[in-house]
């Protein structure tokens, strides 16, 4: 099943979830990674990777909620209480806001960065936004950069309340996003 139904996760949204989620994994801690470990002559090429890798990653996420608003929703097990219903909900909201202003504002620094991020893998230029500026590309670095620590939070939330749904309440909300079952 392709589509979602009101009871499950179809196999286009389980896939952007899990390749979207490994990718942010995968990004936020590449980030740290090369702006706190690797040698500084390296630090442009790891950049413009992580760069090429953001644009994909905010393509994937549009896509992503695209998807989301032409299929339903399925809903919570049975007896959720709300205040359960509501958490799930800003939660996924705001990883969905903040995955996009992150990925925007590193977008955003690119342009305002010299030299820009906007070889991608060395097959196109990516158009910018914003014109070079060193005070806005350290604006939009710090910002991306604490963003970004956010979404750490909202990533781990996510994780621990995965693992609540498998390990304390055991009902499907787990299973349904990894095998589409509900």
């Amino acid at each position: 099943m392709f589509r979602n139904s009101t009871t499950a996760w179809g196999l286009v949204a389980r896939a952007f979830h899990w390749i979207l989620g490994l990718a942010i994994i995968g990004m936020l801690a590449y980030g740290y990674w090369f702006n706190h470990y690797a040698p500084r002559p390296d630090r442009f090429f790891h950049r413009s990777i992580h760069a090429d890798i953001g644009y994909v990653i905010l393509l994937l996420m549009v896509a992503r909620l695209i998807w989301r608003a032409i299929n339903p929703t399925p809903a919570l097990p049975d007896g959720t209480p709300a205040w359960e219903r509501a958490l799930a909900h800003i939660n996924h909201w705001a990883l969905y806001l903040t995955t996009i202003v992150v990925a925007l504002l590193g977008w955003a620094h690119s342009g305002a960065h010299k030299p820009d991020y906007a070889d991608w893998f060395g097959l196109f230029r990516v158009p910018q936004f914003t014109s070079e500026n060193r005070d806005n590309a350290r604006f939009f670095e710090h910002w991306h950069i604490w963003l970004a620590y956010v979404l750490i939070g909202l990533v781990a939330l996510h994780l621990l309340a995965a693992l609540y749904h498998r390990v304390i309440k055991r009902d499907d909300v787990l299973a349904r996003m990894v095998s589409g079952e509900g």
